[in-house]
């Protein structure tokens, strides 16, 4: 899948967590993008079964769709996390975890997952 299809998926999944269903317009209003380029990747996903979409309708997540959405969440929030631990500002840590998302690893993001379980630990407790 690419990045630009994993930017929607996650845009769609966190839609959903927020109110339950999402439209298009939605989706183009999160990703500050142009309808036109939402329908190309919602016909895009829905042929990948990750989402079911009737046109002027809701967009729904497969179970496969939520479970791909899930991890890249997770690793967009992992990334996040790592990041403002190390004292990124919180703007710049959310822009670089979802340029990061989409290139490392899994061992690399499980590596960095508990580098920021030690970075917490070893936080003074203010």
């Amino acid at each position: 899948m690419t990045k630009s299809l994993e930017d929607y998926i996650e845009a769609i999944h966190r839609q959903v967590q927020r109110g339950g269903g999402t439209r298009v317009v939605d989706v183009a209003n999160a990703l500050g993008v142009k309808m036109p380029s939402v329908n190309n990747a919602v016909r895009e996903l829905a042929s990948l079964g990750l989402i079911e979409h009737t046109p002027y309708q809701q967009l729904h997540l497969t179970a496969e769709g939520e479970r791909v959405a899930a991890d890249i969440f997770r690793r967009h929030t992992m990334l996040k996390t790592f990041l403002t631990a190390l004292g990124v500002s919180e703007a710049n840590a959310e822009a670089d975890a979802c340029a990061m998302e989409h290139v490392l690893s899994d061992e690399t993001l499980a590596r960095l997952a508990a580098t920021t379980e030690r970075l917490r630990a070893d936080a003074p407790v203010p």
